[in-house]
């Protein structure tokens, strides 16, 4: 398993030293997450724990380390930490399922030379 505290402290480092090579994509993804929640129409750990959903349904360990430390910072419970993951993994499964269709669809049209 992952040591999340030294992989947070790792992206501490490398997303400023990334910054200095690419100062335009930080300062691009700084500002989406500052727009994201710019409103407050939701609270803090709401955010977080859709961010936290997102991050399993992309696979991003960098946003599991970062928004599973800020969503308890904000009074996520694991229990509701494990609601939301539970919202991820029926939408993984729903897009699964969908994305099979559209699979059976491109198989029955490569048999049909389409």
């Amino acid at each position: 398993m992952i040591d999340w505290s030294a992989y947070r402290h790792f992206l501490g480092q490398a997303v400023p030293a990334f910054a200095t090579l690419s100062p335009g994509t930080v300062e691009g993804l700084t500002t989406l997450d500052n727009a994201a929640k710019a409103t407050n129409r939701l609270d803090a750990k709401t955010r977080e724990l859709i961010a936290l959903a997102v991050a399993v349904t992309t696979r991003c360990d960098g946003c599991i380390a970062v928004h599973s430390k800020a969503a308890v910072k904000a009074g996520a419970t694991k229990e509701e930490i494990a609601e939301a993951l539970g919202v991820a993994v029926a939408l993984n499964a729903g897009a699964a399922a969908v994305y099979s269709t559209r699979a059976l669809d491109a198989a029955e049209k490569a048999g049909s030379g389409a």
